[in-house]
Order: C-alpha cells, then structure tokens, then sequence
C-alpha cells in the first residue's frame, strides 16, 4: 500500500473520521487462527497460531503441534502474561506480554495493541492530537500517547476505516507500522508487520494471514490462564530469544 507523502493540511474532522471507522468495526473480544511468516532479526520465521484477545487487556496465544502437546501457551491479563513450553517443561512468568512477544516473535505488543492491530479497530475512545488531511480520502490522525493512524476512503460516500498504523516510541527505540488488506467484515484478513528501528535495536518484517475470525464472542477468564507444573522449570527471556519454540522456520 503507497501512503500519501507531503505535508498535507491540517484538519478538524479527527474525531469525526474515528468514531465512523470504529463503528464499522467494534471489536471487544476476537479469536483467530493466524498464519506468520517473515524474519526477525534476518532468521526466517514461520507459525500457525490460535489467537484470543478480549477489552480491556487480556490475550492468549498458543502454537498447537501437529500431534501432543502445543510447542507454547502464553496467556496475559493486564501486565501479568505466563509462558508455557509443555514439551520443554519450563516456563516464563512475572514478565508483560510485551516482553514476552518481543523475545518469542521480535514484535512487542501489549493485550490492548495486540486486539487492536489484529482487528484493525482502533478505539475511538483514544485521544486525537491531530489530524492532518491528503485530499478528501486520506486523513492521517496522531493519537496519545505514540501512534499514528492512516484512515482511507473510497471516497465521499464510503465509510472511514483505518488502514495503517505507526507506533514511535522515541525513548524506548521501538518504531512499528502495519498495513491491513483483504477486509472482510470489516476485519482486515491479510497484516503486514514491520519494525522501522536500527539493526542494533532489532528489526522485524512478518506477514499475518487471518482466518477462522470470530468477533465479539464470550471468552471465559480460564482462558486467560495458564496452569503451570510445579516440576517446570523457569526460563530467563534470553532463553527464550534464542529458542523461540513454534516460530523458527526448519
């Protein structure tokens, strides 16, 4: 997807334009089976994952094995997220699931940024700093605390949607964007991933293929856990960087 360059002009319809684009798309709670591929940090990845999230932070994601055991189940509510390997027998806890996506997949999400980016649908309880317009079709609106959101149209008689977003962190060193295509339902079905950081800070390009999405679905709080042996063994996040179970391409 080409974004609009230059600098546009300044507009006053932000809050406008997301509360159109965050009625086509309510998402409070979603499952998923999702396909990634890409590299991280120059190593090929590949996964199938079975994704839950639900509002306000809550998230599972598990990597089932074609037989047995899943290769891992993390589980997350608020900024308590676990780690499981079953087949290792160890595990990560006491760590965000920021944390924990950043050294299993390169990407550091939190619950909240995880529902968004899957769904595409960003709150349009979220505070517009800004917005700035590139011809009718085409805003690009700067939300607290650090993202950019990128909303297109048709055009006039279509509705708003988010098609992009940038997240810029400057003192942490964490600069992210995804693109959305194929919607359907309003859902974007195919997201593309990419850090815009130094080599030094890490780098990261994954593609998401969507598919089994179900939205808006009762999610139990069992979900969110994750039942650990008292015979596993803890695992350091270092550990877990160089291992990265269920997502390293054979």
């Amino acid at each position: 997807m080409k974004l609009p360059t230059g600098p546009g002009a300044p507009a006053s319809d932000a809050v406008d334009v997301l509360n159109e684009a965050s009625r086509t798309c309510r998402v409070q709670s979603m499952s998923a089976e999702v396909g990634v591929s890409g590299k991280v940090n120059g190593q090929r990845l590949r996964a199938r994952l079975l994704v839950g999230v639900a509002a306000p932070a809550s998230a599972r994601i598990e990597a089932p094995a074609p037989f047995g055991a899943p290769a891992f189940v993390l589980a997350s509510v608020g900024d308590a997220a676990t780690l499981l390997l079953p087949r290792d027998n160890r595990f990560v806890e006491h760590r965000t699931l920021d944390e924990i996506l950043a050294a299993l997949t390169g990407v550091p999400l939190s619950a909240d940024e995880l529902r968004m980016t899957l769904s595409g649908c960003w709150s349009s309880n979220v505070v517009a700093v800004r917005a700035i317009a590139f011809g009718a079709d085409w805003r690009r609106i700067i939300v607290e605390p650090d993202h950019g959101l990128w909303l297109h149209r048709e055009d006039g008689n279509a509705m708003w949607r988010v098609v992009a977003v940038t997240r810029n962190i400057e003192h942490s060193g964490r600069r992210w964007g995804a693109q959305y295509r194929d919607f359907q339902s309003d859902i974007p079905r195919s997201i593309h991933i990419a850090s815009a950081d130094s080599e030094s800070a890490g780098t990261y390009e994954l593609d998401l293929s969507l598919s089994q999405v179900e939205t808006n679905v009762p999610l139990g709080a069992d979900v969110f856990r994750v039942d650990v042996p008292r015979s596993a063994e803890p695992m350091t996040l270092d550990e877990l960087r160089h291992a990265r179970p269920g997502v390293r391409e054979n």
